[in-house]
């Protein structure tokens, strides 16, 4: 991502001892250009450097991070659809690259930051991540302690939503915010809470699924699979609906109808918004509502300073911000609207990633 320190503007194939793994979809990005990762040398030159993984539905991102949140290398592997102890494995192989970088030897004390898609329960390392296979209930944290056991590497998990606020209190616009809300909005919708400089995570760890929140009056038998706000305003919800639609739809009367109806994504919302298809126009417009309102309500109930707004669809959506502020505008509690801005994401889809190292940071602290 561009205007990050330590982050070069090209992405390049790297070789290693596991041969080419741009076949295996490794690249980096570093300190050295030429073509040439950065040798262990000149990573160690960087001082103290903390290990970060962001693991997604469909790909484990990995970085070493220095102590002022700049990264020195990344990297990424795909899962191209492991699950279970294969998807642990491929995000303990990241992990193998990024100490061989460090020049990490047996007994050096480490820690390693981890950004999970779902719910990691408290005390315990085991994690629910949905998207993954084999993940309803899976020991992360025990299995990456074993798979190191020869290292004194900690290792540290949270949920992404955590992961993207910790990103943006670290380096983001959430800096000097000790109250500050991050909605990240992708396939689902997920919100990281910092209130009195401490993260909201609740008892077992849920907190957060904003999902889930109540923002309308009727009940929808559709909100039971993933709640009334990512009903609408998630990027898979905004492309059920547009599919429930046009399927009631006579020919003719969207663009969106040149596209087979299951295929339909929010992305090609987006793009047919600006030429006023009509499903397009409903589909986004009814989104913003549901933004502002679910906004609204957060900003009621915890009074931030800052709401950030990030993830896939912002993005796309980020152009319409100025609009969702108008509409929390109107169902927030006044005054505490009054002390709130909302802003986009410094940090982009490196949020969660930034984050990660802020946590291998912080807790792995001597």
């Amino acid at each position: 991502m561009g205007g990050m320190a330590g982050i070069g503007p090209r992405g390049i194939k790297i070789w290693s001892r596991w041969g080419d793994l741009s076949a295996a979809n490794w690249y980096f990005r570093g300190l050295c250009g030429g073509g040439r990762g950065p040798s262990p040398m000149e990573i160690q030159a960087k001082g103290m450097v903390y290990i970060a993984l962001d693991i997604g539905g469909t790909k484990v991102s990995g970085a070493l991070i220095d102590a002022e949140g700049n990264v020195v290398f990344r990297g990424k592997r795909y899962l191209e659809g492991r699950g279970g102890v294969d998807a642990a494995s491929l995000a303990a192989d990241v992990v193998r690259e990024l100490l061989s970088l460090a020049s990490a030897g047996e007994g050096d004390p480490l820690s390693l930051g981890v950004s999970i898609p779902g719910v990691v329960w408290p005390g315990s390392g085991r994690v629910w991540a949905p998207n993954i296979p084999g993940w309803g209930d899976f020991p992360l944290g025990e299995f990456l302690g074993k798979a190191f056991a020869d290292y004194s590497l900690r290792v540290f998990i949270e949920s992404d939503r955590t992961c993207h606020l910790l990103g943006e209190y670290w380096k983001g616009n959430a800096r000097g915010c000790p109250d500050a809300v991050f909605i990240a909005v992708g396939t689902g919708i997920g919100v990281g809470m910092l209130c009195g400089g401490k993260i909201i995570r609740g008892s077992g760890g849920i907190a957060g699924a904003a999902g889930w929140m109540a923002l309308q009056q009727d009940f929808e038998e559709g909100f039971s699979r993933c709640g009334c706000f990512e009903y609408y305003g998630s990027g898979l919800g905004m492309a059920l609906q547009a599919r429930e639609r046009l399927r009631h739809m006579a020919p003719g009367q969207s663009a969106l109808q040149a596209i087979p109806v299951e295929e339909v994504t929010a992305a090609d919302l987006f793009r047919l918004f600006d030429q006023g298809d009509p499903v397009a126009t409903s589909v986004v417009g009814e989104a913003i509502r549901y933004w502002g309102r679910g906004a609204a309500n957060l900003v009621s109930l915890l009074n931030p300073t800052k709401v950030i707004w990030g993830g896939g669809l912002f993005g796309p959506a980020a152009r319409f911000l100025e609009e969702i502020t108008a509409e929390a505008s109107r169902w927030a509690q006044p005054l505490a609207f009054g002390t709130t801005t909302f802003v986009l994401s410094a940090l982009g889809q490196d949020a969660a990633l930034i984050g990660a190292g802020y946590l291998a940071m912080k807790e792995g602290a001597p």
